[in-house]
């Protein structure tokens, strides 16, 4: 969505108002979360940011979301090293929607929580003039994307701002990975791929079970409910996806017409009593839970969902694969090829990785080492310049990007950077004009994969 700064400009004025006589007045933004119920909405407040006012409004119903959001932001308050100094304001009761849009005391809703009423959330949201900034996924069924298609017309009559949360984008790798894609000399062109052999291809793999903030993460019962959820076809498939269009075609719109979907499935996870109560605290099974609980007291919820589609002709697969529990010393991975006709661009996070995420570039068999190896020391060496300590280390037929632990951020620390670059294009008035379109091609793209898969399964 385009701004310009005459039509933003009343919205500027309208959010350095609401600084307070304590020092705030020079502060534009106020957040204001609505609902939260994913860790994700606290991880938004993990740092503190210039333009953002100390002041966050909550609005909620009184249960356990929200006792473990609140216990969240206040332990950043607390923490020994860099605490942060939120002044938390909670409105409960049964009209927190309602009293919200009444009286907005801020100018930017943070969303992410329970999906079965988030895109309602969005769409009233920016109907009562608020921008949004939502976790993903904005939608989880096609219903869901009308919903979302309608707030985003919405937010552009009133030039407000609607963005999911990408955090992905950040990820230093995943960075480098599209930075080596854009030199010819090195990658060549993206290759075709087959639809047995995708040129570019995304595999996720999570645990429900895992460390958060260095704690145990409390997960609610509802993450295990597809109505509520939303299934794993719909969910972590959008970081996907979204990388595949911003790696593949950066800068660049996507149409609804350049998008095919050849094949979609989901599959089940297996999860035990045991295991249900050791991440939720739950000592029985939910009854919206029980029709997925079998004779065997497990539980099976569809967490798995893979897709194989055709973007501007290049064949890309998506996979996200959910299990119970990681084994020691391991965590969430991600594995991600690109192939161009001259190398391929694969991001590792396996056992030989130690399990951190590693980039090599991988030179095609023919082709002309003697002229693509300065190639590739002329695009690293242009990289290190924009990327100081990145550099190149043989590995036997392939390079593997070295990266200093300074860029390696975190999954937790990439949340502060899309905050800072939302509320950045709120004060200069723009934002790319790609952003919006090809965030609903995404959507479209996975709800085409969605309503493949159920007719598949």
């Amino acid at each position: 969505m385009m701004f310009t700064k005459a039509t933003f400009a009343p919205l500027l004025i309208w959010a350095c108002s609401l600084g307070s006589s304590h020092g705030e007045s020079q502060v534009p933004f106020r957040l204001i979360t609505l609902d939260p119920g994913h860790f994700h909405a606290a991880l938004v407040q993990k740092k503190m940011v210039p333009s953002l006012a100390p002041e966050v409004h909550i609005f909620a119903p009184q249960g356990p979301d929200l006792d473990l959001h609140l216990e969240r932001v206040r332990s950043f308050n607390s923490r020994p090293e860099s605490p942060t100094h939120w002044d938390l304001k909670i409105h409960t009761g049964p009209d927190f929607l309602e009293r919200m849009i009444a009286e907005k005391p801020g100018n930017v809703v943070v969303l992410a929580g329970n999906n079965r009423d988030k895109t309602r959330y969005i769409l009233e949201s920016v109907k009562a003039g608020l921008n949004v900034l939502a976790d993903k996924p904005m939608a989880i069924h096609p219903e869901g994307l009308k919903m979302l298609e309608e707030a985003y017309r919405i937010a552009e009559e009133k030039n407000l701002l609607l963005l999911d949360i990408m955090t992905e984008r950040f990820e230093i790798t995943t960075t480098l990975q599209k930075e080596f894609s854009r030199d010819p000399e090195v990658f060549g062109e993206l290759d075709k791929g087959t639809p047995d052999n995708p040129a570019v291809t995304k595999e996720s793999v999570h645990h429900f079970s895992k460390l958060v903030n260095n704690l145990p993460l409390q997960r609610p019962p509802w993450f295990f409910d597809p109505a509520q959820q939303g299934e794993a076809i719909v969910d972590v498939t959008t970081h996907l996806v979204d990388l595949i269009q911003w790696e593949c075609f950066p800068d660049q719109v996507i149409a609804d017409s350049e998008v095919k979907m050849l094949s979609a499935k989901s599959w089940d996870t297996a999860i035990t009593k045991e295991q249900f109560q050791k991440v939720t605290k739950l000592d029985a099974w939910p009854e919206y839970l029980k029709p997925m609980v079998g004779a065997d007291d497990i539980l099976r919820t569809p967490a798995n969902g893979a897709f194989t589609y055709t973007l501007r002709g290049i064949h890309a697969k998506v996979s996200v694969l959910w299990n119970f529990e990681a084994p020691p010393g391991t965590a969430d991975t991600h594995d991600s090829l690109m192939r161009g006709t001259k190398c391929s661009l694969h991001i590792r996070q396996g056992k030989d990785q130690g399990y951190k995420p590693v980039l090599s570039i991988e030179p095609h068999q023919g082709v002309d080492l003697a002229k693509w190896k300065p190639a590739l020391d002329q695009a690293a060496a242009a990289i290190a310049a924009k990327y100081p300590g990145v550099v190149l280390k043989d590995a036997g037929g392939r390079y593997e990007v070295s990266i200093p632990d300074s860029y390696k951020a975190g999954h937790e620390a990439h949340f502060a950077q899309v905050a800072e670059r939302f509320l950045n294009f709120l004060k200069t008035g723009d934002s790319p004009a790609w952003e919006v379109p090809n965030t609903l091609a995404k959507y479209r793209t996975i709800m085409q994969a969605y309503q493949m898969s159920r007719a598949s399964n």
